[in-house]
């Protein structure tokens, strides 16, 4: 055994693995190749995530990376890593998932073309509908922030024309707090964009995230494996029901979003590229005004004394971050009175963003403990700075067509979210990919539309 290469013997929490049996962690083996990890006991048919972290006490157990889809259906990893510091392990059972399997379809109707265009222009939307338009909720299986199974839901809307074959545009949408927000259950909101892309002639496809829609639990804002494995799941969900009616699709997909949806793009094109590329070919992509780079530009925006427009953006996502790292014992041992007693309750998902706003400061710095604020603000090495590096989404080489749109103005999202992304994709050697500032002088919510109708102006030259 190398001896920069430590490991962590441990038996599986109930917590995670729900196994009756636990598991034994066997020494590990060095290889030209790497060190492979192997495991026996645990109940038969189940799965397994292998989490790292780099110190024994005080560290954050994160998914360790895989060249592979996850969960593991074997007792044996290959982690592939250099050894330049200690590395501990642990290896969680848990209940496998029929990835992208229909659980439900709710029917909701045929939007005639001539609604789709009263719709439109009341919600300020300059698209003509050229058809007619089926729209559909469907509740599928997919995995959880744990690799385990899990139920997620989405909206689906298909062009209603004989004789011909569709392109998928998966539109990942932007901020929501509430669970009944989410697209498959609400009529307005970020549902008109798919309906716009269906009613011009591609088949939409709206991912509600999990933790959203009909998806149990808090919702997953900004992990980016939940955002990826939903999103990919969706996409199978949505060919099984394409499939099954006798909708034809001609191969192409497009990925779509804006704001939290830009974050959410960026994950599902590096999920589909690094797990899935001889199951999707993407023609071409577009996130948004992401926050790409949540533990440096964000995590630095989020420091600052300026005044946040939304500081319920930082009260989801550190509500999110805790339910999936365990940063404490509870969310509210993180948070400053009152917050402590006031802040929870609303970020469980049933509860607006304009609510959460009326219960938080224009400094989100203030609702976290001075102590814990100090600690975050002074240690690099601080958990909480682990999780949101767990989630930066420009570490990577896209391979795809992949053009970002972001306004210079952006006072939600810091524009030098795109910029950081931008360079990290240069330096990596992506050879298509484009930053785009539409309008330097726009803000968050002034970008959207202009940045909406330039990406489909793209997707609509390459549509086949």
């Amino acid at each position: 055994m190398q001896a920069s290469r430590l490991v962590l013997w441990l038996f599986l929490s109930a917590m995670f693995a729900r196994a009756t049996e636990p598991l034994q962690l066997l020494p590990p083996i060095p290889t030209d190749e790497g060190v492979w990890l192997e495991w026996q006991g645990g109940d038969p048919g189940r799965a397994y995530t292998v989490q790292t972290r780099d110190t024994l006490r005080g560290g954050l157990w994160v998914a360790a990376p895989s060249s592979a889809p996850w969960p593991l259906l074997s007792n044996r990893w290959l982690d592939v890593r250099p050894a330049d510091r200690p590395r501990f392990y642990r290896v969680l059972a848990v209940e496998p998932a029929e990835r992208g399997k229909v659980l439900s379809v709710s029917d909701f109707g045929t939007y005639p073309a001539a609604q789709l265009n009263f719709m439109f222009q009341i919600a300020g939307i300059p698209v003509t509908a050229t058809n007619d338009v089926a729209a559909y909720k469907l509740v599928y299986e997919t995995l959880d922030p744990w690799g385990g199974r899990a139920q997620a839901s989405g909206f689906m809307a298909i062009p209603q024309v004989t004789g011909r074959s569709w392109p998928l545009a998966s539109y990942q949408h932007g901020t929501l707090a509430k669970k009944s927000e989410a697209p498959s259950a609400n009529a307005l909101g970020e549902r008109l964009v798919g309906l716009a892309f269906a009613a011009t002639g591609y088949l939409g496809v709206l991912p509600d995230y999990l933790g959203l829609g009909d998806s149990p639990g808090v919702p997953a804002y900004h992990h980016a494996r939940a955002e990826g494995t939903a999103g990919v799941d969706m996409l199978r969900a949505v060919r099984t029901f394409c499939a099954s009616r006798g909708v034809a699709l001609n191969g192409q997909l497009f990925l779509i979003g804006y704001s939290h949806g830009g974050h959410a793009t960026m994950a599902l094109l590096r999920e589909l590229e690094t797990f899935h590329a001889d199951e999707f070919t993407v023609t071409a992509a577009a996130p948004m005004a992401g926050a790409y780079d949540l533990s440096g530009v964000t995590t630095d925006d989020f420091l600052s004394p300026r005044p946040k427009p939304n500081p319920y953006y930082s009260a989801l996502l550190l509500a999110a971050l805790q339910d999936i790292y365990r940063l404490a014992p509870s969310l509210a041992d993180l948070l400053a009175p009152p917050y402590h007693q006031t802040l929870p309750a609303l970020l469980t998902g049933q509860h607006t963003g304009a609510e959460i706003n009326a219960a938080m400061p224009a400094d989100p710095r203030q609702v976290l403990r001075p102590e814990y604020l100090a600690a975050f603000t002074t240690d690099p090495d601080h958990p909480l700075r682990h999780a949101l590096r767990d989630n930066d989404v420009f570490r990577w080489t896209p391979r795809s067509p992949l053009r970002m749109y972001h306004c210079a103005g952006d006072q939600d999202v810091p524009f030098a979210n795109s910029q950081v992304a931008f360079a990290a994709f240069q330096t990596a050697g992506a050879s298509q990919v484009q930053l785009v500032d539409l309008n330097p002088s726009a803000d968050h919510g002034g970008c959207i539309v202009p940045s909406l109708l330039a990406a489909k102006a793209w997707f609509d030259s390459l549509r086949q």
